[in-house]
Parts: C-alpha cells; sequence; structure tokens
C-alpha cells in the first residue's frame, strides 16, 4: 500500500523499492509491476493526444516513449528480482551438481516429509522434475504437487464451506467491479487512456467512482478471478485484504453513500437523517451511547440506528477480526 501511495505521489524509485521488497515476501508482488506499466501507458497515451494534428511534436513524443519504456523496464526488473533470485537459489540448492543437504536431514523431519509425501533430496540422487522444465520455478511445482493448486481443482462438494468463507469478500469484490463499471461505463472501455474533457458532466470525478480508482479496480478485479477460480478459496479474503485497497474503499463508499448517520449537517459531530431536524447520534442504541470523531466508532456505537446494508458490512469485518483471532490462535480451521 505504501507503494502505491509512493506512486501516486510521483515519487516513481520509493515505489519500485517498496514494491521490490513486496515481491520478495510473497509471489504475487509480481502483479504490482502492472501499475507501472499502466502509469506509463496512460502518461504517453495522453501525451498523444494532446500533440495530436502538430507534427513537430512527434520527435519529442518518441523520446518520452523511449524514456518511459526503460524506466518501466528497469523498475518491472527490480520488481521481479527477489523472485528470480529466489528461484536461482532454489536451482542451484536442489537442480546443481552436488545438490543435496549439507548436513544430514533430522529423522524426524524425514519421518514427516514420508508422511506427507514430501520428496527429500537425502533419499535419492534423483533430481525433482521441475529441474528439467524451460523456466525452472519451484513455487509452481510445489503448488501443482503438494497444494493442488491449479484451475477449477478446488470446485469439489467437500469444499462448500470454504467458498461459504469466502463469500463476503467474493461478493463485495464483484459489487465494487460492477458499480465502477456503471458509474462511468465509457472510461472503463478505453482503460482509462482517453482524455477527457472538462465539458463532461454528471461524471464522478472523486471518490470511489473517480478516473483515479479505474487500475486499482481491474487490480482488485484481476486478483478476485484468479483466487476464487486457482486458488484455495479459503484465503481469499486475506489474499485480496493484504494486496489491494479497493476492499476497503468500496465498504466506505457504501457506507457514506447509504448510511444516514454519516451525513453530517450543521457544526460539531452530530448528525442528522435526510428529513429530520433531530440529531441521531445523541441518542443511544443497544451497542452502546455517545459520539466520536471516528466514523466507524460512531457507528457501532448507534447500531440500532444503522441500516441493514451498514450492520452487514460492519457485522462482516468485526466478526472475521474476533472468529480468525480465536480459531487461528487455536490451530482451528480459518484463514
Amino acid at each position: 500500500f505504501s507503494a502505491m501511495w509512493q506512486l501516486e505521489k510521483g515519487q516513481s524509485c520509493l515505489s519500485g523499492l517498496l514494491f521490490s521488497l513486496a515481491s520478495g515476501v510473497r509471489a504475487n508482488g509480481l502483479v504490482n509491476a502492472g501499475f507501472f506499466l499502466y502509469s506509463c501507458g496512460k502518461r504517453f497515451a495522453l501525451q498523444l493526444q494532446v500533440g495530436s494534428g502538430s507534427g513537430r511534436e512527434l520527435p519529442p513524443l518518441w523520446k518520452r516513449l523511449l524514456s518511459a519504456a526503460s524506466s518501466a523496464a528497469l523498475t518491472c526488473a527490480g520488481i521481479f528480482l527477489p523472485f528470480a533470485l529466489f528461484q536461482y537459489y532454489a536451482y542451484v540448492r536442489f537442480c546443481g551438481a552436488g545438490a543435496g543437504p549439507e548436513q544430514p536431514v533430522p529423522g524426524l523431519l524425514l519421518q514427516l516429509a514420508l508422511d506427507k509425501g514430501y520428496r527429500v533430496v537425502a533419499m535419492s540422487g534423483d533430481k525433482p522434475p521441475w529441474c528439467s522444465q524451460r523456466f525452472p520455478v519451484v513455487y509452481s511445482y510445489i503448488q501443482d504437487t503438494y497444494w493442488n493448486v491449479g484451475f477449477l481443482r478446488y470446485f469439489e462438494l467437500r469444499q462448500i464451506p470454504n467458498f461459504l468463507l469466502a463469500l463476503p469478500v467474493t461478493l463485495l469484490g464483484s459489487w465494487a467491479a460492477w458499480t465502477y463499471l456503471v458509474a462511468d461505463p465509457r472510461h472503463c472501455l478505453t482503460l482509462g487512456l482517453e482524455r477527457r474533457t472538462s465539458e463532461e458532466r454528471g461524471k464522478p470525478r472523486d471518490g470511489f467512482c473517480s478516473p483515479a480508482v479505474f487500475v486499482y479496480v481491474v487490480h482488485a478485479t484481476v486478483l478476485l478471478v484468479f483466487g476464487f477460480f486457482c486458488m484455495h478459496v479459503q484465503v481469499l479474503t486475506r489474499f485480496l485484504a493484504s494486496s489491494s485497497p479497493i476492499l476497503y474503499w468500496f465498504c466506505a463508499h457504501l457506507l457514506q453513500e447509504h448510511e444516514p448517520l454519516l451525513w453530517s449537517e450543521g457544526t460539531g459531530h452530530q448528525t442528522a437523517a435526510p428529513g429530520s431536524e433531530k440529531p441521531l447520534l445523541g441518542k443511544s442504541g443497544s451497542c452502546g451511547i455517545g459520539t466520536s470523531e471516528n466514523p466507524v466508532v460512531r457507528l457501532l456505537l448507534n447500531c440500532r440506528l444503522i441500516t441493514p446494508r451498514s450492520k452487514g458490512i460492519l457485522g462482516f469485518f468485526v466478526s472475521y477480526w474476533l472468529l480468525g483471532l480465536v480459531l487461528h490462535c487455536n490451530f482451528l480451521p480459518w484463514t
């Protein structure tokens, strides 16, 4: 998230460094290279539209294209470097000449490997199958062989509880993408590369449906589709929550747009529902009383007064937090 923010502020070098650190700990961090590619492509497309019709503008634009392309290539290479170094280390460790453990593997670990069906170098002199691939990637091999990760592999009747666990975030992610698409279809169809004219009216310029959010919606939607069809679906909630701000932005958008308790009127921290002159935040609900500068706390303190939609959104986050804290810390099924 810090890398995304630095890129928005124009700090490309710092953003690239942070994205590189992210890809060093999680393979899905490689997808973040798309932010740089889109940023460079959008900047060049807008420059072309500004300079169209002027012949003398073409050479500078080509120079800018080469500069942008080289910058994007170097940055993307930096993002991919940690992942590539780890794959190289694994190849040398398990596929190179004399590959094998430097020290004897403890008997307990060998027995665990046998029980789990893992392949251990010390058990045979044969190289793992992934070593002979054209692009030897140990991560993909482990996912495919040991984790059963692949397209539609998780679509089994016994996995229905896991799909139910991922249902809330799946609905929220799909709802967010549809809301953005309906708000400005032209902007989505042109991939945000068309120059917006100041005469356009009725199109959101800020908030969740603003043009600047487009690349984040695409990023979150791609992760959602990939995670739903190709991954262990129960990890989808933390997968999206740790990769994209869209989940939080869209929920905040729903609360702000449809929750009367957040519609400020007058001064101070009191708010009133439309058509009512009496402030609502001073009332007490079954979950507490009083006011707060934090809008989420305000809603929780007045839970009897909020809409069913707000109750569902807040209930999802609170219950996921509480259940996850209890179950995961006790080694029970949770993600």
